[in-house]
């Protein structure tokens, strides 16, 4: 069993109350979008850490880590991009991946918009955990912790960080 924290869409924003709620964490990933090395640098501090570039994503970001990450994790196939779209209308830079071989999970940002979806039609879970920087469309700052264990994805829970636009404070 691992514990998973899931975020995308930093935009450069590190939050310091990420440290709290990675805290019961085991890795924390990022689907991109990360802003500045930074982010990767303060995130890679509290866990082990996965992630992807994203399209904002400068040379510093990129030498570092790749567009695409597929990995087995507890006995669940992980698949984890930027730009990945949702089902039925999946990127096409992805979406012959997805089709003829599917992962178990599914991770993407891109669009700031928060999307927990079952793939009936090709048997796998795909999150998009929204967008946890301050710039953007969202209208709330959204982070994922779950579950991985052995092949079940459990114990999904969103984690709002405030509205878009400001950081809160600590409690």
């Amino acid at each position: 069993m691992i514990r998973i924290g899931l975020l995308s869409d930093t935009h450069g924003l590190v939050d310091p109350r990420w440290d709290n709620v990675f805290r019961e964490v085991d890795e924390i990933w990022h689907a991109g979008d990360i802003g500045t090395v930074e982010v990767a640098d303060y995130l890679s501090s509290l866990k082990p850490f996965r992630a992807v570039y994203g399209n904002i994503d400068g040379q510093d970001i990129r030498k570092r880590f790749p567009p695409k990450v597929r990995f087995m994790c507890e006995g669940t196939d992980v698949l984890m991009v930027h730009i990945g779209g949702y089902p039925g209308h999946y990127d096409r830079r992805i979406r012959e991946e997805l089709t003829s071989n599917p992962p178990g999970l599914f991770i993407s940002g891109h669009s700031h918009i928060l999307k927990v979806i079952y793939n009936k039609k090709l048997g796998f879970l795909h999150i998009n955990p929204g967008a946890a920087g301050i710039s953007g469309i969202h209208t709330t700052r959204t982070v994922v912790r779950f579950v991985i264990d052995r092949d079940k994805i459990r114990d999904l829970e969103v984690v709002e960080m405030g509205p878009r636009g400001r950081i809160l404070k600590q409690p």
